[in-house]
């Protein structure tokens, strides 16, 4: 695994979480963050990942290019696969942990994830337990809480979720790299909901 892209995700996270308004009053940074041990998972949305274009407008440039850099030595999650899942979704969204239980650096306190999508696709309408919060590190999407009006972000904005809440997130013309927290109640998997 790269050092120095994790260190400067490990830096660049921390001070998002101090700098970020939003994502600073929802789960400031833990306190008991270790290394740990991970081999590297790749699925098909790793490739794509890595050759994306469109990623270039963000607030967070040096976290942006640490994320991607990591992208072949990270765990990625196939959080989906035991569903019945449209195939082309499963190809094209990828998630990996980077603070938390299945993350290169460990905190019990939380879970940070990187989110993935290339332009043209939506995730579906899904929940959990967590209270989640979206930060759009590069990249554009729209973003959609039941029973509230939809809303396109872009770099340095961000979306709540809170606990059981269904939710969706479609990308149109724009990839989207956005960096998802979780508290509370967080070692629940995310479920399909049904509208």
């Amino acid at each position: 695994m790269t050092y120095t892209h994790l260190e400067i995700a490990l830096k660049e996270l921390r001070t998002l979480h101090s700098t970020h308004a939003e994502l600073s009053i929802f789960c400031p940074f833990p306190d008991d963050v270790t290394r740990q041990p991970r081999a590297p998972y790749s699925i098909p949305a790793t490739e794509l990942f890595a050759m994306q274009d469109g990623l270039d407008a963000s607030a967070y440039s040096d976290l942006r290019d640490a994320l991607r850099g990591l992208g072949s030595d990270m765990l990625w999650r196939e959080t989906y696969n035991d569903s019945d899942t449209d195939p082309d979704f499963m190809n094209r969204f990828g998630c990996y942990e980077i603070i938390g239980r299945d993350a290169p650096f460990r905190s019990k306190k939380m879970r940070g994830f990187l989110v993935f999508q290339p332009p043209h696709l939506h995730y579906p309408w899904h929940h959990h337990s967590a209270d989640e919060i979206y930060v759009v590190i590069a990249g554009e999407a729209e973003f959609f809480l039941q029973g509230a009006p939809s809303q396109t972000l872009q770099s340095g904005q961000s979306a709540f979720h809170p606990s059981g809440a269904a939710h969706a997130l479609t990308r149109h013309a724009h990839p989207v790299i956005a960096y998802v927290v979780w508290r509370d109640d967080f070692d629940v998997a995310p479920v399909w909901s049904t509208r």
